[in-house]
């Protein structure tokens, strides 16, 4: 049979538990004792009971496995936190970072013409060359583009030229053969004709 599983939750009864704690703490020490022994590992723990009594384990000194404790905490915490002089320095940089954007921003709007009301003629003179500059891209652009489709166009409508002229000429081959079909047809019923008048026989009965 299987052992049945239990479900971990608190348990009621004051005896109970009183059992299950000595029994479990007892387990808990065993198993830290085996993996200090096989691993060669500092093992340190500490236990109070539900009524505050302390039950303690060390592999070796549980004051040495503390201040190693503490010591390895506190190097986390200075590795964790930035020097005071990087500190200022990511602080400066974000300060640049937010004015350079605050700027750009600012020189967007003007472009699109939403904060006119408070530059002088100087700055709407820069603005209007600005304008200017980027409106003369836009035709560039603009136009290099109307070039790129109409070349396009131009090869398309070449290739659907050299497509029609293909096909006349295969229309053109059919045509003739058909037209020299036709007329041997006539010969050879022109032929027979005459013979049949004649009195001849057909040339189908003709013998070699």
């Amino acid at each position: 049979m299987t052992r049945k599983k239990i479900q971990i939750k608190k348990i009621d009864k004051t005896t109970a538990r009183q059992v299950t704690f000595s029994k479990r703490r007892r387990g808990l020490f065993k198993k830290a004792f085996e993996l200090s022994t096989l691993c060669d590992a500092d093992i340190a723990l500490i236990v109070f009971s539900a009524t505050g009594k302390l039950f303690e384990y060390a592999s070796s000194s549980m004051q040495q496995v503390i201040e190693r404790h503490n010591l390895h905490s506190e190097n986390l915490g200075k590795m964790g936190q930035p020097s005071l002089e990087l500190q200022l320095e990511n602080s400066t940089f974000y300060t640049m970072l937010s004015k350079e954007v605050e700027e750009k921003t600012l020189e967007l709007r003007k472009i699109k013409g939403e904060v006119l009301h408070g530059m002088d003629i100087e700055e709407l003179q820069k603005l209007e060359k600005v304008l200017e500059v980027g409106l003369s891209r836009v035709l560039e652009t603009k136009g290099e583009r109307f070039l790129e489709e109409i070349t396009v166009l131009e090869r398309k409508g070449a290739q659907l030229m050299a497509e029609n002229q293909r096909l006349k000429q295969v229309s053109h081959l059919s045509q003739s053969a058909i037209f020299a079909t036709h007329l041997i047809l006539l010969k050879t019923m022109t032929v027979q004709t005459l013979l049949s008048s004649w009195g001849y026989l057909s040339l189908n009965e003709f013998e070699v």
